[in-house]
């Protein structure tokens, strides 16, 4: 298992450094160094001047030296000003070149500077991050036990009433996108002139003017019921519906095999060789599409961040993005690129304990 581990690590660093080069590339294309100099610069800069000013701020050299010193591998870049000043990567504001570090980048925990936030993008993630893992934590325990259980009750049964009325509230789950099914929830839940919340005010149900509240801007200090449900429920209504497709699908195979109708023959009791003979080999699948949710809830928070003005990680993503905040962005990439490196190192080592014919050589 040691040696497992020690192997699939290293297939993750070169994984990790084949993907961040890819997004360093992208958004290191010329269109886009253009576009950060005239917003950094002036947007009537000629062409000329966009060259000048790249080359000032380092951005003329070679893609792969570049993409070193992003590392922090190759020796920041340096050079003297007209006025004899010494300016490079690793030399801030006010700083004595000759105390400059000659390494600045990922590996030595310097991720840049934001040109959108105007801040420190180490500092940007790390106040980002903990609001979107809140979000991603509490949407999962409701989405797994959800989803499972659905796909349980339907698969018990195969062809049954109920396997029909759960299969068809997995699919419609799955196929309503999050910024349709948000709207309907904020219309239902969260509105003070429709839906629920002014039949149950006028009856005195609830206290206030809506039963949940339509934006999860507070949430960023204070997580509440009143706050967070809608978002929540949200993430956690799109997710389930594969891991209960998945389930179902599992659990009817299980169903199906010879030991659990040796079982039945034994009379045993249907609910012992559910929980007991047939549960377990059927989480054995859809143990791969729940790890595989923990990056998607990461990246896919985007949509319901901006619905609900929840500044986490996936609306730094969008602000990025829309910004052409390099530096940002591709810290964000980092993030995403281990978070499913990863989920996917715990998917394997949790297949060999959920499945014992599993053996490692």
């Amino acid at each position: 298992m040691g040696l497992f581990i020690l192997r699939r690590l290293g297939v993750m660093i070169l994984t990790a450094l084949c993907l961040t080069f890819v997004v360093f590339f992208l958004t290191n294309l010329g269109p886009n160094l253009e576009k950060l100099a005239k917003t950094q610069g002036n947007n009537r800069m000629s062409d000329a001047e966009v060259v000048q000013w790249l080359e000032n701020n380092g951005y003329s050299r070679p893609i792969v030296v570049r993409y070193g010193e992003w590392l922090g591998v190759v020796p920041g870049w340096t050079r003297e000003t007209r006025d004899g000043d010494i300016v490079g990567r690793c030399i801030d504001q006010g700083m004595d070149p000759a105390e400059a570090p000659t390494f600045c980048g990922v590996f030595q925990g310097d991720f840049g500077y934001s040109t959108r936030l105007d801040d420190e993008v180490s500092g940007v993630i790390g106040t980002r991050l903990p609001l979107t893992g809140w979000l991603m934590l509490i949407a999962f325990l409701v989405m797994v036990p959800s989803a499972l259980i659905v796909g349980i009750l339907a698969g018990m049964r195969e062809g049954s009433r109920m396997d029909r009325t759960l299969s068809t509230f997995s699919i419609a789950s799955t196929a309503t996108p999050e910024y349709v099914s948000g709207v309907i929830f904020i219309i239902l839940f969260a509105s003070s002139t429709a839906g629920l919340s002014p039949w149950l005010a006028e009856n005195g149900w609830i206290e206030g003017r809506t039963w949940f509240l339509g934006s999860a801007r507070s949430a960023m200090d204070d997580i509440t019921l009143w706050n967070f449900t809608l978002p929540v429920m949200t993430i956690a209504l799109y997710g389930m519906g594969y891991i209960a497709r998945m389930t179902r699908a599992s659990m009817a195979e299980v169903m199906t095999a010879q030991y659990i109708r040796t079982a039945r023959l034994k009379g045993v009791s249907f609910r012992n060789i559910v929980l007991k003979h047939a549960l377990r080999n059927a989480l054995i699948a859809p143990f791969t599409v729940i790890m595989l949710q923990i990056p998607w809830l990461l990246t896919g928070v985007v949509i319901v961040e901006t619905l609900f003005n929840y500044n986490g990680f996936g609306w730094t993503l969008v602000e990025a993005a829309s910004n052409n905040d390099i530096e940002l962005l591709l810290s964000c990439s980092i993030v995403a690129v281990f978070v499913v490196l990863l989920t996917q190192l715990i998917s394997d080592i949790g297949y060999v304990y959920l499945n014992p014919r599993i053996r490692i050589s």
